[in-house]
């Protein structure tokens, strides 16, 4: 398994556009082939910051989902509103 973390710090009157669209936007990445998993997750410290946990079966299961359409649209949508650069890295499950 494979686990995705993507780290987004938000301008602060665009948390709630970035909000409505993880939650318009969850059932169908949970839809998406290899997804068993995703939520979205506040710093408990700044909650400027936010990050998606999602586990999939594969990498490939991954790649194929980041090269989607889909997935292109609402990134378009999310970098937008971000006030620096996102961090994401991938993790192993051991």
């Amino acid at each position: 398994m494979l686990i995705r973390i993507v780290r987004m710090t938000f301008q602060e009157d665009k948390i709630t556009d970035f909000l409505a669209i993880f939650n318009h936007s969850k059932e169908k990445i949970l839809s998406m082939n290899g997804c068993t998993h995703v939520e979205v997750l506040q710093d408990a410290d700044n909650p400027l910051i936010f990050c998606t946990y999602s586990h999939w079966d594969s990498q490939e299961d991954l790649n194929n989902y980041r090269n989607s359409d889909f997935f292109i649209d609402i990134w378009s949508k999310t970098k937008a509103l971000f006030v620096e650069k996102p961090l994401a890295f991938s993790l192993n499950k051991v």
